[in-house]
């Protein structure tokens, strides 16, 4: 018996404002980074470009590139997490196709993801006089950009965590952040950085919403068994 047809879909009357739009298209990018480990380990290597960006003084087009990739890298993973979603919900069940559609968008994932690791290496190699010329300035990123990116890291974390943790964390990265910006070399990769550190700091903010959610929800169920 071939499935009934999908009603047809009525878009909404009511008109949607700008900022109301970019407040849903936050929300799909925090749903993402929240639910999607690969996407969380792709927040973590933007903010590593950042502070490379910020800590070694590159050419303009070295600059655009990694900005470019890191942006490509986290808009195929949104586009890839989107396609997901919607083969689960048009394939209810185990499907071989559906399990293609899904490897097939992974593996182009995958591809750019090698491609920016290849860039990223070209660019750190050009640039090698540049970078043994500033040797300090490297041990100074890495000294503060290896607890930057902890901090990062934790923040996104699935692991259940008091909300005063996620405090102390988002106050001590944010600290951090405002110290590297006293000798950045470029204050576009030091904004980039600090746009993923929001990102972080959100995520975390809607993985404890989401948990007292699930906990009060919890609470009815318990108090009336079945």
């Amino acid at each position: 018996m071939s499935r009934a047809p999908p009603p047809p879909f009525k878009p909404s009357t009511q008109p949607t404002s700008f900022y109301r739009s970019v407040l849903y298209a936050w929300s799909g990018l925090i749903h993402t980074v929240v639910h999607q480990r690969n996407m969380r380990m792709h927040v973590i290597s933007a903010i590593l470009v950042g502070l490379v960006g910020s800590g070694i003084p590159l050419g303009l087009a070295e600059k655009v590139t990694l900005i470019f990739c890191v942006v490509m890298i986290l808009f195929a993973e949104m586009l890839n997490s989107a396609l997901e979603q919607l083969v689960d919900l048009a394939i209810q069940q185990f499907d071989e196709k559906a399990r293609l559609t899904k490897d097939i968008a992974a593996a182009g994932v995958l591809v750019l993801a090698i491609g920016t690791v290849v860039i990223f290496a070209a660019v750190l190699v050009h640039n090698a006089d540049t970078i043994f010329a500033n040797v300090p300035a490297i041990e100074r990123q890495v000294l503060w950009g290896v607890p930057l990116t902890f901090l990062g890291g934790a923040l996104m974390h699935e692991a259940k965590k008091p909300l005063a943790v996620d405090a102390a964390c988002a106050l001590a990265a944010l600290g951090v952040w405002i110290r590297t910006i006293w000798w950045t070399e470029s204050y576009v990769f030091s904004a980039m950085t600090l746009g993923m550190l929001i990102v972080c700091i959100n995520a975390a903010g809607t993985r404890q919403w989401e948990r007292r959610r699930s906990r009060s929800a919890e609470k009815p169920e318990k108090q009336n068994p079945a």
